[in-house]
């Protein structure tokens, strides 16, 4: 057990760097590095959530299991999603970033590729809520990368562009994965982003990285001479009792319910939307997919700009932001669940992809 503590503790610091352009060449090298790992990496590693969306269809069509298995099934990795997302969000303010991630991708890439060659009721809930769990190491860290390598009025940037990840990885899954699922048949589904992401796993483990510390460079706050919170109250607590300290506010529970009910939506969208596609309009699995890729696609744009607004415009402010958002996904709903014009329901998948 200490051996796997050690695994994923967080590195040693170096000696501070006294070389100003030293420090400021390191950073935004590393900076570069880990910006595009956590939206290209977790984009990608996106694939290995969605599978079963793409591939219901044709087990349902194959005998091999039922919609209401399917529903089982899918609902297995929301829940330990869910709770895995709440603990490893703990656990990975503790960790080595460029250890903890790689490794959730990787198993999770193994649990695909598993069930690719297996179709038993019992044995896929299992896989598939094991693979929510290690899903959860995902977002964690990458909010932890954002803290450790981005200053307080810079995180709602990058916290846009990090966010086109799920929509990079949505768009790979309806369209990708839909045409090797055509092609292929229902295990591609789960094979195809298995292999891909036991790649992605070494790559993210090699542009990755740990905090500026243990590069010898001083925390991004000094660094961009930004501290967005109050240092003394925050001097002499540790990481734990921060952490306990983040559950007594109010706003962070309102939060949470905020975006489990934004979530439904949109998981239910991405997991029952192409067969629902398929099934009531005679969708093909490309077509299905490429109505549902308009989504995320719309996402991309949406992700950025909802940071360079609330930034900008807002003086870093989200929920005023949130609130034009949530107003804009539920009349695009409304359309989604009423209209049946092709042109219709494109409008309203790009206006709920914002």
């Amino acid at each position: 057990m200490r051996a796997l503590v050690q695994a994923f503790a967080p590195g040693p610091e170096k000696p501070p760097l006294q070389d100003r352009a030293q420090i400021d060449r390191l950073y935004r090298r590393a900076r570069l590095s880990v910006l595009l790992s956590i939206t290209l990496g977790y984009g990608v590693a996106y694939t290995c959530r969605l599978g079963l969306s793409v591939v219901k269809k044709p087990l349902i069509d194959g005998g091999i299991f039922t919609a209401e298995e399917l529903g089982i099934i899918g609902s297995a990795i929301f829940y330990a999603y869910a709770f895995g997302k709440c603990v490893n969000g703990f656990l990975a303010d503790h960790a080595n970033i460029r250890v903890f991630w790689p490794t959730g991708v990787l198993l999770s890439a193994l649990i695909n590729i598993a069930m690719g060659w297996s179709a038993v009721l019992g044995l896929w809930v299992i896989l598939w809520a094991l693979n929510g769990w290690f899903q959860g190491f995902g977002a964690p860290s990458g909010v932890v990368a954002m803290t450790q390598w981005f200053s307080n009025r810079e995180r709602g940037r990058i916290y846009g562009i990090w966010s086109t990840a799920h929509s990079l990885g949505e768009g790979l899954t309806f369209v990708g994965l839909g045409g090797l699922v055509s092609y292929f048949g229902w295990r591609a589904g789960f094979l195809g982003p298995g292999l891909l992401c036991v790649a992605v796993a070494m790559v993210l483990y090699l542009t990755m990285r740990d905090r500026p510390q243990t590069l010898g460079l001083p925390p991004v706050s000094e660094w961009k001479n930004d501290h967005g919170v109050a240092l003394e109250q925050a001097r002499g607590k540790s990481t734990w009792q921060l952490q306990l300290s983040v559950l007594k506010l109010p706003s962070i529970w309102i939060l949470g319910l905020a975006c489990a009910t934004m979530t439904m939506t949109r998981y239910g969208i991405n997991s029952w939307g192409m067969l629902c596609f398929q099934e009531t309009k005679g969708y093909t699995e490309l077509q299905a997919g490429a109505l549902l890729a308009l989504n995320p696609l719309a996402g991309i744009l949406g992700c950025v700009a909802y940071g360079f607004v609330s930034d900008k415009l807002f003086d870093a402010r989200r929920p005023p932001v949130n609130l034009i958002c949530g107003l804009l996904e539920i009349g695009s709903l409304l359309v989604i669940f009423s209209a049946s014009h092709p042109l219709v329901l494109t409008a309203a998948f790009l206006v709920y992809g914002l």
